[in-house]
């Protein structure tokens, strides 16, 4: 077929898809959901792709159905739900973790759909000092003791994330099992994959991040102190 002839029978075919309301619909919507796909290739981050997907499965949804292609409103009809849920999901993790740094919350709750549950015996050492941060963790029960500096953790709380941020990537504490303990871990990939798809997530985490570092500042200076007014209270 000529090119001519290829024009013609696009053309022959527009009229009579303009010809009805329902046809102008069609083509509308289309058109639409076209321009939509164009703009998503410019798109970086991922709420903003994936409601940019919704609204063209929509309009190339509609499209099948009125100008009949059940191709058309098979696909988008099955990828109109997984591109909803997915935006969903992600703009709850973003106003968890806002919540959670508007309130100082360092349990890191709002990441528990993302992490897996393992369970450790009495004694068992989670990470060693210096060995490699590979995940992140949150305690679900029992108590961690973090060796080098005697202290224990209580359940409900985020622990080991710092170490993604060191410059070496090492462990500065080894976490050891007081009691039995389930714990859940989120590997490193999927945190990153997290923190570069969502800007808004990265940027809360670290925030997060910063407040637990200064709190530990904080906790240092006071005991700092206390501990001068108890040698100044001796040579007194």
């Amino acid at each position: 077929m000529s090119t001519l002839a290829l024009f013609d029978a696009a053309v022959a075919a527009l009229s009579s898809a303009v010809a009805t309301p329902s046809g102008i619909i069609a083509l509308c919507s289309a058109g639409v959901a076209g321009m939509l796909v164009i703009v998503s290739s410019f798109v970086k981050t991922m709420i903003p792709l994936r409601c940019l997907a919704v609204g063209g499965n929509l309009g190339f949804l509609i499209y099948g159905a009125l100008h009949p292609s059940l191709i058309m409103v098979v696909l988008h009809g099955a990828l109109l739900p997984i591109n909803i849920f997915r935006a969903a999901e992600m703009a709850r993790l973003t106003r968890r973790v806002q919540e959670a740094a508007a309130s100082n919350d360092l349990s890191g709750v709002w990441l528990r759909p993302y992490m897996r549950r393992r369970r450790l015996k009495k004694d068992a050492v989670l990470f060693r000092k210096g060995d490699a941060a590979t995940h992140l963790y949150f305690l679900v029960d029992g108590r961690i003791e973090f060796v080098e500096i005697g202290e224990t953790m209580a359940p409900g709380r985020l622990f080991g994330e710092i170490a993604f941020f060191a410059p070496t990537k090492c462990r500065s504490l080894t976490a050891r099992c007081v009691t039995n303990c389930t714990v859940l871990q989120m590997d490193e990939m999927t945190f990153k994959t997290l923190y570069f798809q969502n800007p808004a997530f990265g940027f809360e985490v670290v925030t997060l991040v910063a407040g637990r570092l200064w709190a530990d500042r904080q906790r240092l200076e006071e005991r700092l102190a206390a501990a001068m007014q108890v040698a100044g209270a001796a040579q007194g």
